[in-house]
């Protein structure tokens, strides 16, 4: 029996979300936000839907559903060897069906109704298993653009039909659990926004690689959205901050430029609707939507997630005659909100059967993986460099993070706990063996090795690919313990995964790797770029700095917006900002460095630090990074930034570098700002009480701190076995300065490696009382472990200290 004809089609405003058997997953969100959020200032393109009764009497009418059935048994489910042969057949059966007449005229009037000189529409599948919170069926099914008449709509309407059993439409039914003939498709017909005149694209309510829940994220790019939707071109990126947007506040944390390489728009001629052209360099090199409209988009898409309480996937379209911002399709977001909310997973290594290494050194870190060698000198290596490579040298610098990023793993002949290539290590999230005196002697380019770090404090390097098991762990997200836990972050992009973490917030977050890594260009040349020789260098910060007009603001906007990404990622738990910490050797190797670095016999107790500061030969720059701290907390609201003075020799030295943060709009207490001290020199505990009276707190540089007391240079692969953070000059002058803090009323963390080494020295710490003690990420779960087992063996009574919870 045929479907009244007034089932066939139904405007948007007359739908919601309980119509999903009706018009499919899509059209039912189209009609819910037309119906309950457009009232509220959303903006949703009219439309109407085709019903699932349609394609129903679409299908009897046609006869299809016997030959569908037919061909559909004969599939083999388990290795879907003929997937693309029945697929093929089914579409076909699709294809040589014919409209009722019935369906065709209800179609034709509700198309009439809403069709105008010179507008178009989009055609687009909504199934009725579509856009689930279980399951989105995004880009299974297939969607039209740009159609002008009535016939062209009917083609649609039918290859959305057919679209239903696309190949991995099928396979997607099949691997959900869904009856492929009891699923129909709806067809939403909606007027197209000018977007090709303008721009397009995508949004999360939630970060989509991490998962993390306090963002909203926005795409876009010049012309219809479907570049974006299809991975065509590198759109621009925006960051916002849910819970300001929440207040009504649209804070702006962080954007990125994309490439826009082409522009998706209307075809004036030709036999397809809708063509790709070139972006200009104008386009290219300036933001697709401006800082005021990706607000207003992040208002609204907080709406969205509001009203149906579930992080959201959004596509948008800007018309370009108008300037309003349309919601065009609105899906629950699949993926993350499936995932574990209470546990994190992890994975414990067993190695089956252990040869004999044919080199080994310190373990970096907790993995095992096999892969090639690469043996690099220098940056002029970098070419040779593959993807998933070992990079293998004698020591790393600063200036090679591009190319480690491409590593799996890293070794060297050279370096400790607290050499470069541990840090870059543990921030990329890669383990390596650093200190192996002849790693580059023995290994080869293109040797396949095995590097562990799963057998204690020594990492090993055996030839060719051993074999190892891999075992899931799962680790429950409330751990509390009344010592406080934090991390040690460099790279901000590791931020939104950390911060499922349990944790207490950021104790040390590292300025130089950002200055180094995304800015790229020492700060005095920034600030006095007017004095930088003409050459090859000058040449490249204009490149990088070309949009620009002020090169001081390249720095400014860049470090600001980074650190950003930290502050939002762990607010409002309190992240501790190291203002940067270059040595002369490393900031020279900066672009325009070495014209404002001096040349020192020992940087590592040379011109660094607070004494940096305060000397005209860098308080230009300095003025920069303080520059960076105000727009953080004073226009991006981040408050829970706090700063931290590394390497401050004297607490005269001390008052001078808070007299120039005071003069560059950064003062002490001011909008609830505190500044902390890094306690990694003797002065420090020996002085504690006249650093107490200057700053907010102390965090114990344990790394430093050992290396100054008992002269060792923590590099040394001679003689590093004599650095160690346990000996009792070094635990009596943490003690000393523990105390002195307390006496004086003020916190005192630590931050280093050791805590998550050696147990004993985690209780050596929780004895003497600190407040908090800060890891490296590898480092965490075990550091918090002996927090807690040291706390146990005290029966420390409780400090009625908040748990340490996700957010």
């Amino acid at each position: 029996m045929s479907a009244p004809p007034n089932s066939y089609c139904i405007h948007f405003k007359d739908i919601s979300n309980k119509d999903i058997q009706k018009v499919g997953g899509k059209n039912a969100s189209l009609g819910e936000m037309t119906q309950k959020l457009q009232p509220l200032g959303i903006h949703i393109p009219e439309g109407f839907a085709i019903t699932a009764d349609a394609y129903w009497e679409f299908i009897h009418f046609n006869q299809l559903l016997a030959p569908l059935n037919e061909q559909l048994q004969k599939l083999d489910l388990e290795q879907l060897s003929n997937l693309a042969e029945i697929g093929s057949q089914c579409r076909k059966i699709i294809a040589a069906g014919h409209f009722p007449q019935e369906i065709s005229s209800t179609i034709h009037l509700a198309f009439n109704q809403l069709n105008h000189k010179g507008l178009s529409f989009a055609v687009r599948s909504s199934a009725t298993a579509e856009d689930l919170p279980t399951a989105s069926f995004a880009g299974q099914h297939d969607s039209f653009l740009h159609i002008t008449d009535f016939q062209k709509l009917i083609a649609a309407i039918q290859a959305c039909y057919v679209s239903l059993f696309n190949d991995h439409a099928i396979k997607y039914r099949i691997d959900h659990g869904f009856d492929h003939m009891k699923v129909a498709l709806s067809v939403g017909v909606q007027k197209m926004v000018r977007s090709d005149l303008s721009a397009a694209g995508v949004a999360f309510t939630l970060e989509p690689e991490t998962g993390f829940d306090q963002i909203v994220y926005i795409t876009a790019a010049y012309g219809l959205g479907e570049n974006i939707v299809q991975g065509a071109v590198n759109p621009d990126e925006f960051y916002l901050f849910k819970p300001f947007l929440a207040q009504n506040k649209a804070k702006l944390l962080f954007k990125k430029l994309g490439l826009k390489q082409n522009k998706m728009v209307y075809a004036e001629e030709g036999p397809k609707p809708i063509k790709n052209i070139p972006c200009t360099d104008i386009e290219r090199n300036n933001y697709s939507l401006t800082d005021t409209e990706v607000k207003k988009l992040a208002m609204d898409c907080h709406q969205i997630e509001q009203h149906y309480g579930m992080p959201m996937d959004i596509e948008w379209a800007k018309d370009g005659n108008t300037g309003t911002i349309y919601i065009v399709q609105a899906r629950p977001e699949t993926i993350h909100s499936q995932k574990d909310k209470d546990q994190l997973h992890e994975i414990e290594y067993q190695i089956k059967a252990k040869p004999k290494p044919l080199c080994s050194g310190t373990a970096v870190g907790r993995a095992i993986i096999s892969g090639r060698v690469c043996l690099v000198n220098s940056l002029a290596d970098e070419a040779k460099v593959q993807q998933g490579d070992i990079i293998v040298a004698d020591i790393t610098s600063p200036d090679w993070n591009s190319l480690l990023r491409k590593a799996v793993s890293i070794v060297t002949n050279k370096g400790g706990r607290t050499s470069h290539a541990s840090i870059v290590a543990r921030e990329l999230g890669i383990h390596a063996v650093v200190g192996t005196q002849n790693a580059t002697e023995i290994l080869k380019d293109g040797q396949i090795i095995t590097v562990s770090c799963v057998e204690g404090e020594t990492g090993h390097i055996y030839n060719g690919k051993i074999s190892w098991e891999e075992k899931a762990l799962t680790i429950p997200r409330q751990l509390s313990t009344n010592t406080e836990a934090k991390f040690i972050l460099a790279n901000p992009f590791q931020a939104f995964r950390l911060a499922n973490y349990p944790n207490l917030g950021v104790g040390l977050l590292r300025m130089e790797f950002i200055i180094a890594d995304v800015i790229g260009i020492h700060p005095m040349a920034l600030a006095r770029y007017d004095q930088l020789p003409a050459g090859p260098e000058k040449t490249a910060i204009e490149r990088k700095t070309a949009l620009f007009k002020d090169k001081k603001h390249y720095f400014t906007t860049n470090l600001s917006q980074h650190l950003a990404l930290v502050a939002a990622a762990f607010y409002p738990k309190e992240v501790i900002v190291r203002m940067s910490d270059f040595k002369s050797n490393e900031y020279a190797q900066l672009l325009g460095g070495s014209t404002f670095e001096p040349l020192e016999e020992n940087p590592m107790l040379g011109f660094r630090g607070a004494s940096k500061y305060y000397h005209e030969n860098y308080k230009a720059g300095f003025a920069l990074e303080c520059e960076a701290i105000r727009i953080l907390r004073d226009e991006m609201d981040m408050t829970n930034i706090k700063i931290m003075i590394p390497f401050c020799r004297t607490p005269e030295e001390g008052k001078k570098v808070l007299n120039t943060m005071k003069e560059f709009g950064l003062e002490r207490g001011k909008n609830g700002l505190e500044i902390y001290v890094m306690a990694e020199l003797p002065c420090n505990a020996v002085l504690a009480e006249d650093f107490a009276d200057l700053f907010d707190g102390f965090s114990i540089g344990s790394n430093d701190l050992t290396q100054l007391v008992l002269g060792v240079d923590r590099d040394s692969t001679i003689i590093h076995h004599l650095f160690d953070e346990r000996n009792p000059a070094v635990k009596k002058m943490i003690s000393q300065l523990i105390q002195t803090a307390h006496a004086k009323g003020i916190k005192v963390g630590l931050c280093g490696q050791a805590p998550s080494d050696y147990p004993a020295f985690t209780q050596f710490l929780v004895t003497e009382g600190i407040d908090s003690i800060s890891f490296n990420a590898d480092a965490l779960l075990t550091g918090i472990e002996n927090i807690s087992k040291a706390e146990k063996l005290l029966s420390k009574p409780s400090l009625n200290r908040p748990p340490l919870l996700k957010r």
